[in-house]
């Protein structure tokens, strides 16, 4: 019936729950690629089969309740958005949707409304369940006696011990346990199906001033090789509002959504930011940039549900927002963003990106501004990768992705404010440079400094709306050369000593990055392997000839394993 107008991977997950007819069900599917429809699908067909009686849909936030109960009611499936607050449910209602936080509010009064009915649960963004025990718990309790169980994922799992209930695990070769999905669907499976909108990651540089509790001032360049605690210092240097950063990015960013809506006029941008008081500081820089007021979102504001929705529905240009759209809201117009937050787990920045990459035609492309720093930019190059949720895993390197996840994750899911691990700071200022474009595991980009606003940069803001993923590549490939043969005598400069040591620092990295995806071994054990091998301090303190050393190394590796 209903699966005549699937998908084509809803339909083979579709057909494979009709085979299987289980109680637990995990589908895991990339952001955009339709599981809200998927999961609507599988509870009408058990209604007409007189399987169940009743639909309980679990959703992270207060907005989602209402979403879900938009889209099943397109799918003849009568949801109530709001019975929790009054306790009944009316008789021309097929079921109810609650939030994760109040179902653990009252678990057991939820179990009795389960029990009385055959009942499926549906378990949107399941993850949730794992954000803190009394959550797990609280699902357990509730949801046990349901006839049927269908847990969601579009994101990547934590990487922490808690256990999500009615998740399978299986034992890993490495000790640990994973999750074992019924059915999953991944971002790359879905680019090639034209599910989803291919995505250019444009990064920004600059150099950054700060002075630190200490007293001391510091300057570095985005991007460039430092220590975890510099890194983040310049990074809040950067999104700071008072700098020069971020109205620069703002403008390139508003730039790129011009281009863009002079093919799909109703293209919109969101700016992401990490607390509320700044996202309120964004919302003013952005206004003049953009030639109108964006809507502002903040979740201890009223009407915020309805301003994403109005947003939704309308044709205006930019959203600023903190955490009511980094997951599960659906804006499908939104095509270019600004990640101007300091949270950078896999977990939330999949659920960021998974804001821009809805398809709606052919052709569309998503535009994400983002800082140039190394975990970012990893976590942009393995966009593609899936990831399971890993109970006990042995964290072996302190630039593992996972070494710091949990106490990140806490902090993106459970507040809006940022939080301040690095005591007092003051940033001094900063400037933006353009760094380079990510695209299809690829970077692409002009020697030299890159200004906002040259012609060098609008040689990547400029491409084009609706384009074929290799039109894009192609694009981006000729801007680069273009720019390289332009001038028929060139003048060499020798790069100073700094200069010098700082490109050696890039195509270290870049050969690390390409080692990593070559072997899947982490950034950080790869930099330790070479500096066993070739002697020396970190990559930030190394020397000209120390660089040059690790550089030749690696390239040896890369020989052998290519013999």
């Amino acid at each position: 019936m209903r699966s005549q107008s699937l998908r084509a991977w809803q339909r083979v997950a579709f057909d494979r729950y009709q085979r299987a007819q289980p109680r637990d069900f995990l589908t895991v599917a990339t952001p955009g690629a339709g599981k809200t429809t998927f999961a609507l699908t599988i509870a009408a067909d058990l209604l007409h089969r007189g399987v169940i009686q009743r639909i309980v849909i679990v959703t992270p936030t207060e907005h989602l309740k209402a979403q879900w109960a938009h889209a099943a009611e397109r799918m003849g499936i009568a949801i109530d958005p709001a019975m929790a607050g009054r306790g009944l449910l009316a008789a021309d209602f097929q079921g109810f949707a609650v939030t994760y936080a109040g179902l653990a509010a009252n678990p057991i009064a939820f179990r009795v409304r389960i029990e009385r009915f055959r009942t499926l649960v549906i378990l949107d963004e399941v993850h949730h369940a794992g954000d803190a025990l009394a959550w797990g718990d609280a699902v357990q309790e509730a949801c046990e006696p349901a006839t049927r169980r269908l847990a969601l994922t579009g994101t990547p799992f934590r990487s922490d011990d808690n256990p999500i209930p009615f998740v399978t695990y299986a034992p890993a070769q490495d000790g640990t346990v994973i999750s074992v999905a019924d059915y999953s669907y991944g971002y790359g499976e879905a680019l090639k199906d034209s599910v989803v909108r291919p995505v250019l990651f444009m990064a920004y540089s600059g150099e950054m001033r700060w002075r630190t509790r200490a007293g001391d001032e510091i300057a570095a360049r985005l991007g460039e090789p430092l220590t975890r605690d510099i890194t983040a210092q310049a990074l809040r240097t950067a999104l700071d509002p008072a700098g020069a950063w971020i109205p620069a990015v703002m403008g390139a960013a508003n730039t790129r959504l011009d281009e863009v809506r002079r093919h799909v006029p109703d293209a919109a941008g969101l700016v992401i930011a990490s607390d509320q008081e700044t996202a309120r500081k964004y919302a003013e820089l952005l206004a003049p940039i953009a030639g109108e007021k964006p809507v502002l979102v903040l979740s201890d504001e009223p009407g915020s549900s309805e301003r994403i929705d109005k947003f939704a529905a309308g044709k205006g240009k930019w959203m600023v927002a903190v955490r009511m759209v980094s997951e599960g809201v659906d804006i499908p117009r939104l095509s270019v963003g600004v990640y101007a937050t300091n949270t950078a787990t896999p977990l939330f920045f999949a659920q960021a990106v998974g804001r821009f990459v809805r398809a709606r035609r052919k052709g569309e492309t998503a535009s994400i501004f983002v800082p140039s720093v190394p975990m970012l930019l990893a976590l942009a190059s393995d966009l593609e990768q899936q990831r399971d949720h890993v109970i006990g895993r042995a964290v072996k390197d302190e630039d593992d992705l996972f070494a710091a996840e949990a106490d990140m994750l806490a902090q993106a899911e459970q507040s809006e404010s940022a939080s301040d691990q690095l005591g007092d700071f003051e940033a001094l200022g900063s400037d933006a440079r353009f760094d380079r474009v990510l695209y299809d595991g690829g970077e692409f980009g002009h020697e030299g400094i890159v200004a906002p606003g040259s012609d060098e940069e609008l040689d990547f803001l400029g491409i084009p709306g609706l384009l074929e993923p290799d039109q894009v590549a192609e694009l981006l490939r000729n801007a680069r050369s273009k720019r390289a043969s332009k001038s028929s005598k060139p003048v060499i400069i020798e790069p100073s000593a700094f200069e010098r040591q700082g490109d050696l620092r890039r195509e270290l990295n870049a050969l690390v990055g390409g080692w990593h995806h070559r072997t899947g071994q982490p950034h950080g054990v790869t930099h330790n392997q070479l500096r066993s091998a070739c002697g020396g301090p970190p990559s930030g303190q190394a020397t000209t000839a120390q660089l040059q050393k690790r550089i030749d190394k690696i390239r040896s590796w890369a020989m052998k394993a290519s013999g």
